[in-house]
């Protein structure tokens, strides 16, 4: 597994690994961050152009808009491949997410605060936490 900046073949494989995960989620907008480097891709082999993607993260600046990882490819690390991905190429990071998820985020060192209605607000600086 192969983590790296996604390419524009690469938009319909990210759109079904969000879709899949049930994600909100929005063509021109994820098509438009692919164009700006903005979106990573977790792919079975990199040296295949035809390798599909197994997992996505979404940036907005410095927002993760979304990430997510095929079902059948979950507990293998790939959510944290990705995270740690766009930590090497960010010094900031926010993200909000479901309660459920918290342990995720406080594990790659997120200072994490409980929003309501079951949601939190994760924050990552360069030099802190992990």
């Amino acid at each position: 597994m192969a983590v790296r900046t996604a390419r524009t073949d690469d938009l319909v494989g990210v759109l079904n690994v969000l879709d899949g995960a049930d994600l909100t989620t929005d063509h021109d907008r994820v098509q438009a961050a692919i164009e700006r480097g903005n979106v990573f891709v977790a792919v079975r082999d990199e040296g295949r152009d035809d390798s599909p993607v197994v997992g996505a993260l979404v940036l907005d600046s410095d927002e993760i808009g979304n990430v997510a990882v095929r079902r059948r490819r979950r507990d293998q690390g790939i959510g944290t491949a990705l995270v740690e991905r766009a930590m090497r190429e960010r010094d900031r990071l926010v993200a909000e997410f479901d309660a459920s998820v918290r342990p995720f985020y406080e594990s790659l060192g997120f200072d994490v605060t409980a929003e309501g209605d079951g949601r939190c607000r994760g924050v990552w600086q360069a030099g802190e936490g992990r």
